[in-house]
């Protein structure tokens, strides 16, 4: 299902240890916040290692961007869904009844968390079975990807020419700790087309909502 069959199955049980569950039970000992900042460092690699090869006739910019995308908060929510990550999450009560099972910061983190967990337990080649098997086969760059490396200043362009008037961006959600908050920005333009996008940053949400109304701007599709 992910590629990798961990050897130790308590390196795979704390990746998936929410940190509400270890405050709730007070002889657990470790939660999957460590892991997360290891699987955080671990992805970068292997998605920067991935776009190196893959995309050999592009510059450091592009592969900037598309590295960006696949780690992005959003993305890393949209795997962990796949693999029904959330139903085997350890949480706390007060967590679970208010919907943290399906909330996108807990997934993206769990998501780095197994990462940074098939490290520790097989090292870079066990990580890279996981995102070879989940991300690599999500992996696409078209015309317009590349295009985009930019997309905060090619909506700017193509909106100002237009109506002469910027883009409008707000922020219209925020959760996690400060440390480690996932944002949700909506950027808006004059003729009320509309687009949204969550990042680890508000910088990151803002790009990603650009180009979601970039692409459908391109395609003439009314939001």
């Amino acid at each position: 299902m992910i590629g990798y069959r961990f050897r130790r199955k308590s390196t795979l049980a704390v990746a998936l240890t929410h940190r509400s569950y270890r405050f709730e039970n007070r002889d657990i000992d470790a939660d999957n916040e460590r892991l997360e900042f290891l699987g955080d460092a671990v992805l970068g690699f292997l998605a920067a290692a991935h776009m190196f090869c893959a995309y050999r006739g592009h510059d450091e910019g592009t592969l900037t961007m598309l590295r960006s995308r696949v780690t992005s908060g959003k993305a890393l929510a949209e795997y962990a869904l796949r693999l029904d990550l959330g139903e085997y999450l350890q949480m706390g009560q007060g967590e679970d009844r208010s919907g943290g099972r399906s909330r996108r910061s807990n997934l993206a983190n769990a998501f780095e968390a197994l990462i940074g967990a098939a490290y520790l337990d097989g090292g870079m080649r066990a990580a890279k079975k996981i995102f070879d098997t989940v991300i690599a086969p999500h992996v696409h760059a078209n015309d317009e990807d590349i295009q985009a490396e930019n997309p905060k200043g090619r909506l700017q362009e193509l909106v100002q020419a237009q109506w002469k008037k910027g883009p409008a961006y707000r922020v219209i959600s925020s959760e996690g700790p400060p440390h480690d908050t996932l944002f949700t920005v909506e950027v808006k333009i004059d003729d009320g087309s509309v687009a949204t996008a969550t990042g680890r940053s508000k910088q990151e949400a803002e790009s990603q909502a650009a180009l979601e109304l970039l692409s459908r701007i391109e395609k003439n599709e009314k939001l």
